[in-house]
């Protein structure tokens, strides 16, 4: 008896197509939400602020996307920007549930300059700091906090159904994660996972990212503040 071998795909194959796949994952989620609520089950309205979330990080969040980027790039390490981006998820969920049931009242007048703000210092440290310090956890949950106020701003425009508040709420949380943790994967992919135990990975590509994300958090900063 013939027995035939069947060859797996390389690891590295299999990276490439889990990054070429991606663009489809971003298709799926940026649908935007036109339903009538009243008239969605409570598993269809978690599917729609999911994607609510998820869209409010791709594409649509750039501020966002690179306050993420600058966790990532102090440390490449997929476990320690994951701790990080959990804490950042932790604080921001307590601050937009808080925020969406009125406890607090965020101005945006306040917020997004500080928003702008959190986003000049990390990327700063970045260039500062060459290892991840513990007390940078306790950093990302504090601006984590003040983020949570920016994405109130988001759900206060569409409203939540009252008969699917909760869900609704926990739903965006989760989209937001999903939109952060495609982000962490896409820059690990397409430089972490290839050359971040160079030599030249910090000079070459850690540095540039994080002066260019410096220099235009500072533009948003004094934009967001005199603009």
């Amino acid at each position: 008896m013939k027995i035939t071998r069947i060859s797996l795909p390389s690891p590295n194959l299999k990276w490439l197509l889990l990054l070429a796949l991606l663009p489809a994952s971003f298709a799926v989620f940026a649908h935007t939400i036109n339903y009538d609520m009243a008239k969605l089950s409570q598993m269809d309205v978690g599917v729609a602020y999911i994607k609510l979330g998820f869209t409010h990080i791709l594409p649509y969040g750039f501020d966002h996307v690179l306050f993420v980027l600058s966790l990532y790039f102090l440390s490449p390490k997929l476990s320690t920007v994951l701790w990080q981006a959990t804490a950042f998820t932790v604080a921001h969920s307590i601050t937009l549930g808080l925020a969406m049931y009125g406890y607090i009242q965020p101005l945006p007048a306040i917020i997004e300059p500080i928003i702008a703000l959190s986003i000049f210092f990390v990327a700063v440290e970045n260039l500062l700091v060459k290892e991840l310090k513990p007390g940078r956890i306790a950093i990302v949950f504090l601006f984590g906090l003040v983020h949570g106020m920016g994405f109130a701003s988001a759900l206060t425009g569409l409203g939540l159904p009252p008969s699917g508040y909760l869900v609704s709420l926990l739903s965006f949380n989760v989209g937001v994660e999903l939109g952060q943790i495609t982000v962490i994967l896409t820059a690990w992919m397409l430089a972490g996972r290839w050359f971040s135990d160079k030599p030249w990975y910090r000079s070459r590509v850690v540095n540039p990212v994080s002066m260019a994300i410096a220099l235009v958090a500072l533009y948003w900063t004094m934009e967001r503040t005199f603009g």
